[in-house]
């Protein structure tokens, strides 16, 4: 399926999908050397958005949660009449309302999608959900490029997000607690016992395996992830819920973000452990 899609956004998400597909996109990216990558995994590489976009039917954005909204208004009047905008970045639902607004009034179709697993290792099975009057069309073009786990959940922009962000809630809340309690920890020379009590409490997993895990998720992506636990808090706000705990994630991921000197290794002794 030659040029069947554009990829606007050629980080993690869609430069996994572009290698795992049977097909060749279109990529455009802010940053020259993503366009670089792009090309090397024998993508059609755009000299700008503009001729990314030029008749192709579907387009999928998948930039920072920061950028989804200026994307979705700055991009929109390159779209062919009646292509799909499919919005796959992990925005509050009135940040996608919004979206929708600008790339509908430039004749596009908005189709707001969330991404509810890492990229990796799932690539085109990954679960992603869809909401939005043209959610039934964009649900049989990813199928036809190879999108096996595909879902339509309403026709009302916002809904797929809000599934997102609502979950995300937990998701990345428990990450930031896990840094939280683990620096206590390591302060207080009580690794071992905080540990030992969690995994006597939960045994779907060592709790020194799920924390090595979840500060290293931080450690990686911790910027990423506060933007979007930003959009959460935004999105508990619009409901009427005071967002506490989820303006504290986004603190803590950030303060985690590249600090690398806070890895753990699941199988090396923690600090303070014998």
């Amino acid at each position: 399926m030659a040029d069947a899609i554009a990829l606007i956004g050629y980080g993690e998400a869609g430069s996994t999908f572009a290698r795992a597909g049977d097909w060749r996109a279109r990529a455009w990216d802010v940053k020259p050397d993503r366009v670089v990558t792009a090309t090397e995994d024998g993508m059609t590489a755009a000299r700008d958005a503009a001729e990314a976009l030029a008749g192709v039917p579907l387009a999928l954005s998948l930039v920072t949660a920061d950028s989804a909204l200026p994307a979705a208004r700055d991009y929109a009047p390159h779209l062919a009449p009646g292509a799909i905008w499919c919005d796959g970045n992990s925005v509050a639902p009135d940040t996608k309302r919004a979206a929708a607004a600008a790339i509908e009034a430039a004749g596009g179709l908005y189709v707001d999608v969330a991404v509810l697993a890492p990229v990796h290792p799932a690539r085109l099975n990954v679960p992603l959900l869809l909401a939005g009057a043209a959610a039934g069309r964009a649900e049989s073009l990813l199928r036809g490029l190879g999108f096996t786990n595909v879902r339509v959940v309403g026709d009302e922009v916002g809904r797929a997000s809000a599934i997102k962000m609502i979950r995300s809630v937990m998701v990345k809340g428990v990450e930031a607690l896990t840094a939280e309690m683990m620096l206590a920890a390591q302060a207080a020379g009580v690794v071992d016992e905080v540990l030992s009590s969690l995994d006597a409490s939960e045994k779907a997993q060592p709790w020194a395996a799920r924390a090595a895990y979840n500060i290293e998720r931080m450690v990686t992506h911790g910027a990423r992830r506060a933007a979007e636990m930003a959009e959460s808090a935004k999105t508990l706000s619009s409901l009427g819920i005071e967002p506490h705990m989820t303006r504290g994630t986004v603190a803590r991921q950030t303060e985690m973000a590249g600090r690398k000197d806070l890895l753990i290794d699941a199988d090396l002794p923690i600090a303070g452990r014998e």
